[in-house]
């Protein structure tokens, strides 16, 4: 169908709520959506911009639109997600957890059993369920069990069979697990009474149960039968065990199903919470694989009818965490307080850890997948055109203008590049000007690159606030690279991040994996330059020791040094030395040792000052007038500037 044909279709469909439907060129379904008003929705297809490059990849395919009228909202959602499930079309959320649960049936049956299966059989039986978790099943099992005494065999238990003595009592009525109803112990008035028990716990109600058996054992307590008041008493324990098990949310609330949503750019987690009688009785998390980059709002509401429908949910009242269209049958609310805010909270926290559970398992299994989904959150995050697959970060390091020098670190696909790493010394700025150095070393490291021809990052993250930041950005323009690599900065006092021509930082979750993974970026390039910084100093220092003695020049030096590793080392062995070094080292011993004592910095000094006394204050006007006359200032004005200079270098 051509592009004419598509926008006459578009512009005649109905206002009306139903599902759409996108067909290809081979006329195989491609998406699935409902809509409150097709003609609205379908139509935003073709007039907006879309951000989403799989969004646009969707509409060219489209050849074809069908669609399905129907009468409600919740009437869409319920067949979208049928016709969803049975076409699985490529650009629709795929529901992960297709797998079969357990559910306990009670028998349709004279004398019913109860029992676990995964089958579910219309046939008039019962089905509880199901049950996402096997030992939930179990567990309600073993307490019907140890509260009631239900027959476990398949006969059938006819009046005629029973009458005619066609079964004989087993094993289980002699350890007391069965009341015998084959050969007429108990009889089905009897029977139904713990049916009907049984069908109160598996619905969540306790009360019921407790109430009777604590009348029974007053029963026999008063007519002195107290081993049958015993036995009656175990049970109760029993069934309030269990009962303070479960969580108990709020008396107040029943009947209700909470679900809550966590989502990432790829996934997101539905957790389902269904109450009853002030109890949680089951929960679940969906996952759903995103294909169109969904909305958290058009995700809930597919999972909502899902789970409902998985688990047979009769909730006439859910609870979610912002507002969704489910049609007019269902009451939504929003808590915003209370134990309801509680409830949903509940939830929420549940999603997460199972988000994290999950993450942790694909990490290990499947880095791959580990390392997209990272990327494509650090690309949401830090607002980038691309995935930041290659980033570098920026670093200086000098002491008040000494020895300095830079790191550049390498980060390919969150993780550390090693090999890639780079230092460098810093050539043509004098003193502590890092502003002037971060211009240097950027433009030296990507001018290399350019020449050299070598892949550029997506990313360079600078170690400063935007003064740094300005002065990388002046050597990207110099090199016409502005635009073309992303740049930020990161200020180390609130972790803010710094962006091109905005003043406005950008804070970031403490506890977001696109925020670790830049501070692992800083700090390995401050450990990494502060590595460098600490061996030049120590190599400068050594070499200057040496190099206080006449004849022996920074070259020399290093050649001495690289034979006896210490002025120690060569003045103990001044024997191997020949002629005029000879006597020079000779003569010269003391003064390199002086040279060292006065160049090692001594750590265990004790600090008599506190904090308080360590801030800095304003000069004393007339102290300060008399030492400028003391050192013959010509101009006390350049005197005070020159003053200031070195009091605000030695600050930083």
């Amino acid at each position: 169908m051509s592009n004419s044909l598509l926008k006459i279709q578009v512009q005649t469909l109905p206002t009306l709520p139903g599902v759409y439907q996108y067909f290809d060129v081979n006329e195989t379904i491609i998406y699935i959506g409902k809509a409150k008003n097709l003609k609205k929705r379908v139509s935003s297809y073709f007039t907006k911009t879309h951000d989403s490059g799989k969004t646009k990849v969707l509409v060219k395919k489209i050849a074809q639109i069908k669609h399905i009228v129907v009468e409600t909202e919740t009437d869409a959602l319920l067949l979208e997600n049928n016709l969803i499930k049975k076409y699985r079309p490529r650009y629709n959320v795929l529901l992960k957890d297709d797998k079969s649960y357990p559910w306990i049936c009670i028998k349709n049956e004279r004398f019913p059993r109860v029992f676990q299966t995964r089958r579910l059989l219309k046939d008039g039986s019962e089905y509880f369920g199901p049950y996402t978790s096997v030992k939930t099943v179990y567990t309600l099992l073993d307490l019907v069990r140890g509260l009631y005494q239900l027959r476990t065999c398949k006969f059938d238990l006819s009046q005629e069979k029973i009458e005619s003595g066609k079964y004989k009592v087993c094993l289980e009525y002699h350890l007391g697990n069965c009341q015998g109803p084959c050969e007429g112990h108990e009889s089905v008035l009897e029977y139904e009474e713990h049916i009907k028990a049984v069908r109160d716990i598996l619905k969540g109600n306790f009360k019921t149960s407790l109430q009777r058996f604590k009348n029974q054992m007053n029963d026999f307590s008063q007519k002195m039968l107290f081993e049958e008041a015993h036995k009656i008493k175990g049970k109760i324990e029993i069934l309030e065990n269990y009962q303070s098990k479960s969580t108990v949310v709020s008396s107040k609330i029943n009947n209700v199903d909470v679900f809550t949503i966590v989502s990432d750019e790829s996934y997101a987690y539905v957790n389902f919470l269904q109450i009853s009688l002030g109890s949680i009785v089951r929960s679940h998390t969906l996952e759903l694989k995103k294909k169109l980059n969904e909305t958290d709002k058009e995700l809930l509401e597919l999972a909502i009818i899902e789970i409902r429908q998985r688990f047979n949910s009769l909730s006439k009242e859910i609870y979610v965490p912002f507002s969704v269209n489910l049609g007019d049958t269902l009451k939504v609310i929003e808590p915003k307080l209370g134990d309801k805010k509680h409830v949903l909270d509940l939830s929420l926290r549940n999603a997460k850890y199972y988000r994290l559970e999950q993450l942790k398992q694909v990490k290990i299994v499947d880095p791959d997948r580990h390392v997209n989904r990272v990327m494509a959150q650090m690309k949401v995050d830090l607002r980038l055109k691309k995935e930041p697959r290659h980033i570098e970060c920026f670093d200086n390091s000098n002491i008040q203008g000494t020895h300095p020098v830079a790191a550049c670190v390498v980060f390919k696909n969150g993780k550390p590049s090693k090999k890639d790493y780079r230092h460098f010394n810093i050539k043509t700025v004098t003193g502590p000007d890092d502003f002037a150095s971060m211009e240097e070393v950027v433009y030296r490291r990507y001018k290399r690159l350019i020449e050299e021809q070598q892949a550029l990052p997506q990313l360079i993250i600078i170690d400063g606030g935007k003064g740094q930041l300005s002065s990388a950005l002046k050597s990207l323009d110099r090199l016409k690279l502005r635009g073309v690599i992303a740049i930020i900065g990161i200020a180390k006092r609130l972790e803010e991040l710094y962006y091109p021509n905005d003043s406005i930082p950008l804070y970031l979750d403490k506890k977001s994996e696109t925020l670790k993974i830049v501070q692992q970026l800083r700090n390995e390039a401050h450990r990494f330059g502060i590595e460098h910084h600490r061996n030049k100093r120590s190599k400068t220092a050594l070499n200057t020791e040496l190099e206080t003695i006449p004849g022996i020049g920074e070259k020399t030096a290093k050649k001495l040094v690289g034979l006896y590793d210490s002025v120690e080392g060569l003045i103990d062995n001044i024997d191997k030395l020949k002629g005029k070094q000879k006597e020079n080292v000779t003569n010269f011993a003391e003064q390199a040792r002086l040279s060292k004592d006065l160049a090692t910095i001594i750590l265990d000094v004790p600090v008599t000052q506190t904090l308080d006394e360590l801030v800095r204050q304003e000069p004393d006007e007339d102290v300060l007038k008399a030492a400028f006359e003391e050192w013959e200032f010509p101009d006390e004005k350049k005197a005070r500037e020159a003053f200031e200079d070195l009091s605000s270098k030695a600050i930083c």
